[in-house]
Protein backbone atom coordinates (compact mmCIF):
# COMPACT_ATOMS: atom_id res chain seq x y z
CA UNK A 1 0.00 0.00 0.00
CA UNK A 2 1.67 3.48 -0.96
CA UNK A 3 0.50 7.25 0.42
CA UNK A 4 -0.61 9.32 -2.15
CA UNK A 5 -0.62 12.50 -1.73
CA UNK A 6 -1.77 15.49 -3.45
CA UNK A 7 -2.68 18.48 -1.20
CA UNK A 8 -0.11 18.87 2.47
CA UNK A 9 -2.05 21.15 4.87
CA UNK A 10 0.13 23.29 6.86
CA UNK A 11 -1.56 25.58 9.61
CA UNK A 12 0.88 28.53 10.64
CA UNK A 13 0.77 31.40 12.99
CA UNK A 14 3.71 33.63 12.32
CA UNK A 15 6.62 31.62 14.27
CA UNK A 16 9.27 30.28 13.53
CA UNK A 17 7.99 27.07 14.57
CA UNK A 18 4.85 27.30 11.97
CA UNK A 19 7.93 28.28 9.61
CA UNK A 20 9.71 24.56 10.20
CA UNK A 21 6.08 22.79 9.49
CA UNK A 22 6.27 24.72 6.19
CA UNK A 23 9.81 22.98 5.54
CA UNK A 24 8.84 19.63 6.40
CA UNK A 25 4.96 20.24 4.67
CA UNK A 26 7.19 21.43 1.05
CA UNK A 27 9.74 18.44 1.69
CA UNK A 28 6.48 16.23 2.02
CA UNK A 29 5.15 17.96 -1.31
CA UNK A 30 8.14 17.91 -3.11
CA UNK A 31 8.73 14.10 -2.38
CA UNK A 32 5.13 13.40 -3.60
CA UNK A 33 4.53 15.11 -6.25
CA UNK A 34 1.85 17.89 -4.38
CA UNK A 35 1.13 20.96 -3.45
CA UNK A 36 1.04 23.00 -0.27
CA UNK A 37 -2.25 25.03 1.34
CA UNK A 38 -1.02 26.98 3.81
CA UNK A 39 -3.62 28.15 6.57
CA UNK A 40 -2.75 30.98 8.81
CA UNK A 41 -5.00 30.88 12.16
CA UNK A 42 -5.53 33.81 13.94
CA UNK A 43 -5.54 33.33 17.55
CA UNK A 44 -8.29 34.34 20.34
CA UNK A 45 -6.13 37.72 21.04
CA UNK A 46 -6.55 38.98 17.90
CA UNK A 47 -9.72 37.87 16.93
CA UNK A 48 -10.89 39.15 19.92
CA UNK A 49 -9.23 42.59 19.03
CA UNK A 50 -10.48 42.53 15.46
CA UNK A 51 -14.20 41.96 16.87
CA UNK A 52 -14.05 44.77 19.41
CA UNK A 53 -12.65 47.32 16.86
CA UNK A 54 -9.05 47.23 18.03
CA UNK A 55 -7.38 46.32 15.69
CA UNK A 56 -8.04 46.67 11.92
CA UNK A 57 -8.85 43.59 9.66
CA UNK A 58 -7.07 44.61 7.27
CA UNK A 59 -3.98 45.29 8.89
CA UNK A 60 -4.30 41.87 10.20
CA UNK A 61 -4.50 40.73 6.70
CA UNK A 62 -1.42 42.41 5.72
CA UNK A 63 0.71 41.31 8.18
CA UNK A 64 -0.89 37.68 7.61
CA UNK A 65 -0.44 38.05 3.25
CA UNK A 66 3.16 39.36 4.26
CA UNK A 67 4.24 35.88 6.26
CA UNK A 68 2.42 33.88 3.53
CA UNK A 69 4.54 35.36 1.07
CA UNK A 70 7.98 34.30 2.63
CA UNK A 71 6.32 31.25 3.11
CA UNK A 72 5.61 30.19 -0.12
CA UNK A 73 8.95 31.45 -0.97
CA UNK A 74 10.54 28.65 0.82
CA UNK A 75 8.80 26.36 -1.91
CA UNK A 76 11.32 24.67 -5.19
CA UNK A 77 10.58 25.09 -7.91
CA UNK A 78 7.32 22.59 -9.22
CA UNK A 79 5.86 23.21 -5.28
CA UNK A 80 2.67 25.07 -5.38
CA UNK A 81 1.75 26.80 -2.32
CA UNK A 82 -1.31 28.49 -2.08
CA UNK A 83 -3.17 29.67 1.36
CA UNK A 84 -6.13 31.13 3.37
CA UNK A 85 -6.57 33.27 6.65
CA UNK A 86 -9.18 31.94 9.06
CA UNK A 87 -10.39 33.04 12.69
CA UNK A 88 -9.11 30.05 15.49
CA UNK A 89 -11.83 31.13 17.28
CA UNK A 90 -14.97 32.84 17.60
CA UNK A 91 -16.83 35.35 19.19
CA UNK A 92 -20.49 33.99 18.34
CA UNK A 93 -19.77 30.38 17.39
CA UNK A 94 -19.10 27.90 20.52
CA UNK A 95 -17.38 24.93 18.58
CA UNK A 96 -15.72 26.99 16.34
CA UNK A 97 -11.43 26.63 17.49
CA UNK A 98 -8.04 26.06 16.07
CA UNK A 99 -8.17 22.27 15.77
CA UNK A 100 -11.80 22.16 14.32
CA UNK A 101 -10.90 25.46 11.90
CA UNK A 102 -7.91 22.91 10.78
CA UNK A 103 -9.73 20.09 9.99
CA UNK A 104 -12.91 21.71 8.22
CA UNK A 105 -10.01 23.55 6.20
CA UNK A 106 -8.52 20.16 5.60
CA UNK A 107 -11.81 18.61 4.17
CA UNK A 108 -12.36 22.08 2.18
CA UNK A 109 -8.73 22.23 0.21
CA UNK A 110 -9.22 18.22 0.42
CA UNK A 111 -5.86 17.66 2.41
CA UNK A 112 -3.67 14.10 2.11
CA UNK A 113 -1.60 14.85 4.60
CA UNK A 114 -1.05 17.40 7.37
CA UNK A 115 1.95 18.95 8.54
CA UNK A 116 1.49 20.83 12.22
CA UNK A 117 3.54 22.45 14.70
CA UNK A 118 3.31 22.03 18.03
CA UNK A 119 4.00 25.53 19.48
CA UNK A 120 1.65 27.74 19.79
CA UNK A 121 1.40 31.74 18.80
CA UNK A 122 3.87 33.97 20.25
CA UNK A 123 3.26 33.56 23.80
CA UNK A 124 -0.36 33.94 23.37
CA UNK A 125 -2.65 32.42 26.08
CA UNK A 126 -3.09 29.26 25.39
CA UNK A 127 -0.47 27.33 23.06
CA UNK A 128 -3.09 27.89 20.12
CA UNK A 129 -1.34 25.45 17.66
CA UNK A 130 -0.33 23.44 20.54
CA UNK A 131 -3.25 22.85 21.61
CA UNK A 132 -4.51 22.59 17.90
CA UNK A 133 -2.21 19.45 17.16
CA UNK A 134 -3.38 17.81 19.69
CA UNK A 135 -7.05 18.31 18.58
CA UNK A 136 -5.74 17.32 15.03
CA UNK A 137 -3.83 14.41 15.94
CA UNK A 138 -6.69 12.51 17.65
CA UNK A 139 -9.48 13.30 15.00
CA UNK A 140 -7.78 14.02 11.56
CA UNK A 141 -8.75 11.09 9.13
CA UNK A 142 -5.56 12.23 7.46
CA UNK A 143 -1.58 11.35 8.26
CA UNK A 144 -0.33 13.94 10.02
CA UNK A 145 3.00 15.17 10.81
CA UNK A 146 3.70 17.12 14.37
CA UNK A 147 6.67 18.83 14.43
Amino acid sequence: MSLEVDTVLVPVDGTEASVTAVEYAVAIAERYGADVHALYVLGETVTRSIDAGNVAEDEVVDDTNTFLAEIEALAPEGVSVDSSIAYGFSTSRKLQHPGSVILDCADDVDADFLAIPREGLRGDAGDVLEKAAEYVLLYASQPVLSV
